[in-house]
């Protein structure tokens, strides 16, 4: 029997139009509707992306080689690190100011991709200043003598060679100088430290050739932003040095932030009336105040001459301070915005009573459902995967084809290298030890790109775009699908008639399977319209940015306009998806009718959504504030030294920059009392959405009675009647 009535009550539902009234089933909890497969076209759509995504992740996978861009390479085209040169993990360059200058003067034929001089793995990248001797150049001199085989060409043996110094040097068989580097991403870089402090009577030995002098003198003089990134490793190395000593202390503070935002949620249901109200009166008596100051100050001039037409204009604002016209405006703006406030309190009491109530209505559910607090790691961890699956992607198709080698020479004055035109292809590992170009010793065989001839290199462009938009309906799904299992989760709390006994089991895994089940569409649909807002968004950042040196004034502010106008555009739709999200998550109805119910319930309750908002970040804002601040505060007393717990062997000194890992903990905090906060935050507005349902739909009859708790309808003056009243809610 009670099977029967279920199924009728189930039946009546389905059919009702938005605005008619629900019968109640004690056996049935609220209007969730019998469920269906919601925007299945959409749905299709998306699984058809997504399959399309994945093919191109294949793709890239089976031709793209990420090792082009993670490891270095030699001038053979041999990765330095892995392979054959495993001992040999670093790249060094026989003269690394040739890496500057290409860019401008073979900017034409290599793109700037790979610097035009001889490149070898090394074990570890030179730490002094070494020059060739010029004894060297001596016909009795051996070249063994005089070089560093870890530094020559591999091919290149100096005990069996025939050739002599000057033939060595001109083609780049071996440096012959060489300054302090460093190691950065595998590439052996001049340490502008140790350069500076070469004496300069030293560079300028007589004898020493002046291309060494040129060199040293023209990397000592590099750029502020290189120097700053040299510092910024060894600022990066200290950095992580603290971390490793700190860990567990910056751990410690996370859990501390973890636990402060979760007892401050649950506590709401007891401060909250508190907290706004004094909030409420803080303001007013702040007010009060003001007038009272701006009196005083008032009377203290009124019996001045000086008069505001008088001091005229100017830039000294303190003097304005010293004219009572001054003061009786002041006086005059904060009575009048007093006065404002004073009414919109008493005209919004009773909806300030509401939000209050949905607040603490809202702690009550996060108590009976403390799971909800924890799913923002299930949407953080959707989204690492979607991030990492996009740049490894990215990568890998960045990197698709096999490289293009050229042949070029780097000094095209040198015998007959002015007849290389750039345009003969090579093998890097055969080149060097051919005599095909042994006419020219100053021939290389260089990078230049990715082979683009096959069909996926031609498209590869294309592929990087469906890459992005793939990657952004993605990332909005996994927002969408958090939002709409948070909404099933707690809607099936206000819908529960008698609670807790009427509280599904397990409410959040049933919201995120039916969501998952029924409702995929839907959210596909609310994020696809998000993901091309976002879309002419890069369009119009792209274009801004190539085109703003061009621009004149006219086509700026249009710009701007456009700028503007789809930002406000994205703001609206995702507060309509938001809301809408919560609608198919209680009637399990379409995107386009549950944004249509959704924005048509909000608009007919306009003033009770800006109350409830405003009441709502008012104190989510005071409870970040709270969190981060009382964290961060604690932290900055224990990694500065000024507290220090018995039994700790953790000192001050320890840390190079004790500020760090206050910085960590405090966005560490905000982090967390933000993902926490957000879970509070839908939980408000689903029961906001259903409140208002529950207002339109019933009237407290016993076939129609409120699902609102004791304290909403004590508030609203309303009470169920016959049997079931009684059965009111806590």
């Amino acid at each position: 029997m009670g099977k029967k009535l279920k199924e009728e009550s189930l039946d009546s539902v389905d059919s009702l139009e938005y605005g008619e009234p629900a019968q109640y089933d004690p056996t049935f909890n609220g209007p969730i509707r019998k469920r269906g497969c919601t925007d299945i076209i959409c749905c299709v759509l998306f699984m058809v992306v997504i399959l399309g995504y994945m093919a191109v992740g294949i793709l890239a996978w089976l031709y793209g080689d990420p090792r082009h861009v993670l490891y270095p390479r030699n001038s053979t085209g041999m990765f330095c690190g892995i392979g054959l040169n495993v001992a040999q993990p670093s790249v060094f360059y026989f003269d690394i100011l040739k890496c500057a200058t290409s860019i401008n003067v073979m900017a034409a034929v290599l793109n700037g991709l790979q610097c035009p001089t001889t490149q070898v793995c090394v074990e570890k990248c030179p730490d002094v200043f070494w020059a060739l001797n010029p004894l060297a150049y001596l016909p009795s001199a051996k070249p063994k003598d005089y070089f560093n085989q870890s530094l020559c060409v591999p091919s290149f043996d100096l005990a069996s060679t025939k050739l002599n110094v000057k033939e060595i040097v001109d083609q780049e068989l071996c440096p012959f100088f060489y300054t302090p580097t460093i190691s950065v991403l595998g590439r052996c870089i001049p340490d502008v430290t140790a350069l500076k402090n070469i004496p300069n009577d030293f560079v300028n030995t007589p004898g020493l050739p002046s291309s060494i002098n040129d060199t040293v003198n023209g990397i000592r003089n590099a750029t502020g932003d290189i120097v700053n990134s040299f510092n910024a490793k060894e600022i990066g190395v200290r950095i992580f040095e603290d971390f490793a000593s700190s860990w567990q202390w910056i751990i410690a503070a996370l859990v501390i932030a973890m636990v402060v935002s979760f007892l401050f949620l649950l506590l709401l249901r007891f401060i909250a009336p508190v907290m706004v109200w004094v909030l409420i009166f803080g303001v007013l008596a702040v007010g009060a105040y003001g007038i009272y100051h701006c009196w005083w100050e008032y009377d203290n001039y009124r019996k001045s001459t000086v008069s505001i037409t008088d001091i005229g204009f100017t830039t000294d604002f303190k003097v304005y301070l010293q004219v009572k016209e001054t003061w009786l405006a002041f006086l005059i703006i904060l009575s009048v915005v007093e006065g404002i406030l004073l009414l919109t309190l008493i005209f919004l009491r009773t909806r300030i009573l509401i939000a209050i109530a949905l607040i603490q209505e809202s702690s009550k559910a996060v108590s009976h459902m403390m799971s909800t607090l924890f799913y923002p790691l299930v949407t953080f961890v959707l989204l690492v995967v979607c991030v990492a699956y996009w740049g490894i992607t990215a990568l890998y198709l960045a990197t698709s084809g096999n490289p293009v080698y050229k042949v070029v020479t780097l000094n095209s004055t040198q015998g007959n290298c002015g007849q290389i035109g750039g345009n003969v292809t090579c093998d890097p590992q055969t080149f060097y030890n051919s005599t095909d170009y042994s006419w020219c010793p100053s021939a290389r065989c260089i990078f230049i790109k990715y082979n683009n001839e096959g069909l996926l290199q031609r498209n590869l462009f294309n592929l990087q775009i469906y890459n992005v938009v793939a990657f952004l309906w993605c990332i909005n799904f996994v927002i969408a699908l958090g939002q709409c299992t948070l909404a099933g989760a707690f809607a099936s709390y206000y819908w529960a008639f008698s609670k807790p006994s009427d509280i599904p089991t397990f409410p959040l895994s049933q919201a995120f399977i039916r969501t998952l089940r029924y409702h995929v569409g839907s959210l596909a649909f609310g994020a696809l319209i998000l993901t091309l807002i976002q879309v002419v968004r890069i369009i119009l950042e792209y274009l801004d940015h190539k085109t703003r040196a061009a621009q004149n004034p006219c086509a700026r502010f249009l710009m701007c306009c456009l700028k503007c106008c789809f930002w406000c555009l994205e703001k609206f739709i995702k507060f309509l998806n938001r809301n809408a999200y919560i609608m198919i998550a209680v009637y399990g109805k379409n995107f386009c009718v549950s944004a249509k119910n959704a924005f048509m319930l909000l608009m007919r309750n306009i003033v009770r959504v800006v109350v409830l908002d405003k009441v709502t970040d008012l104190l989510l804002f005071f409870g970040k504030l709270l969190v981060v601040g009382g964290v961060g505060v604690l932290a900055f007393f224990f990694f500065s030294g000024r507290i220090r717990l018995p039994g700790s062997n953790f000192r001050t000194e320890m840390l190079n920059y004790y500020w760090m890992p206050i910085i960590v903990v405090v966005v560490g905090a905000y982090l967390i009392a933000h993902g926490f906060f957000s879970v509070y935050n839908m939980c408000v507005d689903t029961l906001f959405l259903c409140f208002l349902e529950d207002l339109e739909r019933h009237d407290g009859t016993m076939q129609k009675p409120y699902y609102m708790s004791k304290n909403l309808m004590k508030i609203l003056n309303k009470k169920n009647k016959g049997p079931k009243k009684g059965k009111g809610k806590d």
